[in-house]
């Protein structure tokens, strides 16, 4: 079996074909995808006809997987739905639901599962439907950005925590969103701004929707920052923008990425996505 690699964007991105990855591979014929995870930070598969059975087999090469926050459809399991289809009824939910009020901050600048004591590695997301337009995922690269900094921009991130709050993070989509359950089920973590992947040794910043605030720093300078990082993470040099096909498989390196959902006509067409998640290494800080 013989894989074909090809770059996305200069900065970003890669896609995979030759391989079938629905059905069992060896660790001879994963390795590949491995380095190339590590390389371009995002990978794209097509026509990968995905049942969770074997999404989760799939996944489970990077590594163990994170069960789904409470909060979720089918919280506590290996699959995220993210959906703006009712499971129960299989009908489209009204905009206005709760359900796609709290699915809405999938569409901030965020790297999956920062607010975790162990932040993610991996996430992986199969298309199961997906409209005719709108709904683009779009990444951007923390790590083709923070080599771009100058030195001195590098040198004062060193050594700095963020504090990542899924409240927070939340809260900027409605303030009342989460009652205290879900609140207390992930409180406010520490994670380091630089991160270093062991593989390659390449650094990046580590920020996003869920950093709330720089440890000993005023707030609001804190914030500022942060967002700064996004958006020089979030330039046009550094993105890429995955207009979705049925059946596609987009994995993506949560320690260097961060990604946003495009909206879409969610009164009139069907989208059905289901992620795993595979856990990585921490604390960071």
């Amino acid at each position: 079996m013989s894989i074909t690699i090809r770059k996305l964007t200069e900065n970003i991105g890669a896609e995979i074909t030759g391989i079938d990855i629905t059905q069992p591979i060896d660790d001879a014929a994963f390795a590949p995808i491995f380095d190339a995870f590590n390389e371009y930070s995002v990978l794209v598969f097509h026509d990968q006809d995905f049942t969770d059975d074997q999404q989760v087999a799939f996944s489970q090469h990077f590594g163990a997987l994170e069960t789904t926050v409470k909060s979720n459809i089918g919280g506590g399991t290996y699959i995220a739905d993210i959906s703006n289809v009712d499971p129960e009824t299989d009908e489209i939910l009204p905009v206005d639901s709760w359900r796609i009020v709290y699915n809405s901050g999938n569409e901030m600048w965020h790297t999956d599962s920062s607010f975790k004591p162990v932040p993610a590695l991996a996430s992986l997301l199969s298309g199961r439907e997906v409209p005719p337009e709108g709904a683009e995922t779009e990444f951007g690269s923390m790590r083709a950005a923070y080599a771009s900094l100058t030195s001195a921009e590098q040198e004062r991130l060193e050594g700095l925590v963020a504090v990542h709050d899924f409240s927070y993070s939340r809260g900027l989509v409605d303030p009342e969103l989460l009652d205290d359950e879900h609140k207390n089920e992930t409180p406010p973590v520490r994670q380091a701004v630089v991160r270093v992947n062991p593989v390659n040794g390449k650094k990046g910043f580590y920020t996003g929707s869920h950093a709330s605030h720089i440890v000993d720093w005023p707030v609001e300078e804190g914030r500022a920052l942060l967002k700064d990082l996004v958006a020089r993470a979030t330039r046009p040099e550094f993105t890429y923008s995955h207009k979705w096909q049925a059946k596609d498989l987009v994995i993506w390196d949560n320690r260097c990425v961060l990604h946003r959902g495009q909206s879409w006509d969610k009164a009139r067409y069907r989208r059905v996505m289901h992620r795993t998640t595979v856990a990585g290494d921490g604390p960071t800080a």
